[in-house]
């Protein structure tokens, strides 16, 4: 099949991160299979979802080294947006591509399917990886179950594109993610006694003040990075729930924050400015008036920041291949950050607009997907 006939098969499968992916990896499975390649699934701890891995070996036989074309196989949501033509089927309407997934980012790996054939014929010297996971907009909670079996088989490769949209242009950086949860428990009683209370709520929004005081001094004192839109780390409260009537006090309240980190800031040393204030304000003094009082933080997803290095070889190959010499930093996250943290050095190039991603009537450019096909078929002879 072409890139608009893989695109049209996948797109039609819905692997909304909340579905099994199943389908469509055995599709790739099989279709890999129809060529002769035997591609591994690494499933996930339930055995619902699973990554696929597969190699197409150099001339020679050869499978370690080369390079690893990344992609995630789940979408988001289409829960409450109005869509002008059904999101999972792919429609074509003024000379663009229409449907979920269609720019994140089952374009790539539509492209990198299309072009298995021409990668098997090519005389490389160097083998090609294709490692497409699950659950990436969940929090990349796939790629490291894949990244980890790999490891233990001994995978080396030289260097990996992870194929999110970018417009076919070079990003070399993009900031981590950490999202946790946390549990405020207190004491519930009448509203009218409140002092036989410990109010959860309250103590809740002491914190979530906190969090807001850390993230306005990363703002006013940096450090900075001016290539990102967004130049320093954030943190944000993002989800709240507390309470049962308007004349209980609530023993109970939770939220949900995160925080994105500019490479070379370290995830613990942001949290650990969290822990400190519960457990040296906060905490002591809720249990003055409740001395079981307790606060629970739970860490939830993360993906580790990316910063690659312009002196490596998939950098210098990648700009040479795009003739993109301009540099980019973005403030969302990606799995390239795990690839790079396991020793494989790692950029991010893709089709499509990363401001199509997650929004009702995402698009693609056909001309997007003819420039991922030129890219990645001089990616395929570049390892001649």
């Amino acid at each position: 099949m072409n890139t608009r006939a893989w695109l049209e098969t996948l797109v039609a499968m819905d692997t909304t991160s909340r579905n099994s992916n199943l389908g469509l990896i055995e599709c790739l499975r099989d279709a890999l299979a129809g060529h002769g390649v035997a591609a591994q699934l690494i499933h996930s701890p339930a055995g619902d979802k699973a990554n696929l891995f597969a190699t197409l070996p150099a001339q020679d036989g050869q499978t370690q080294g080369g390079i690893v074309l990344s992609g995630h196989t789940d979408v988001v949501p289409v829960d409450g947006q109005e869509w002008d033509s059904p999101p999972f089927a792919l429609t074509e309407r003024a000379g663009l591509l229409y449907g979920r997934g269609t720019a994140d980012m089952k374009g790539f790996i539509a492209a990198s399917m299309a072009l298995v054939p021409e990668f098997l014929a090519m005389p490389r010297s160097k083998p090609l990886h294709l490692a497409f996971s699950y659950d990436e907009e969940v929090g990349c909670a796939g790629a490291p179950v894949m990244l980890a079996e790999l490891q233990r088989q001994g995978l080396k490769a030289d260097g990996c594109v992870v194929g999110e949209p970018t417009g076919m242009q070079v990003v070399v950086a993009h900031k981590g993610i950490n999202l946790y949860r946390c549990r405020v428990h207190g004491r519930a009683a009448h509203s009218s006694l409140t002092p036989r209370g410990c109010n959860a709520i309250e103590y809740a929004a002491r914190l979530i003040c906190r969090i807001r005081d850390i993230a306005d001094h990363y703002k006013a004192q940096g450090p900075y990075d001016a290539f990102y839109d967004v130049p320093f780390t954030t943190l944000t409260t993002n989800q709240i729930q507390g309470g049962i009537a308007v004349n209980t006090i609530p023993e109970l309240c939770e939220f949900n924050y995160e925080f994105r980190n500019l490479p070379g800031m370290l995830a613990d040393s942001i949290q650990s400015q969290v822990d400190e204030y519960v457990q040296q304000e906060l905490l002591p003094r809720m249990r003055q008036e409740f001395a079981e009082a307790r606060i629970d933080i739970a860490m939830g997803a993360s993906a580790p920041a990316l910063e690659a290095s312009e002196q490596a070889a998939i950098t210098q190959l990648v700009r040479a291949l795009t003739e993109d010499r301009t540099t980019r930093k973005v403030a969302y996250g990606t799995e390239a950050g795990l690839f790079q943290n396991i020793g494989i050095p790692t950029i991010v190039c893709g089709p499509g607009a990363i401001e199509q991603a997650h929004k009702p009537n995402e698009f693609v450019e056909p001309a997007q997907l003819e420039a991922c096909e030129r890219f990645l078929r001089k990616l395929g002879q570049s390892l001649a």
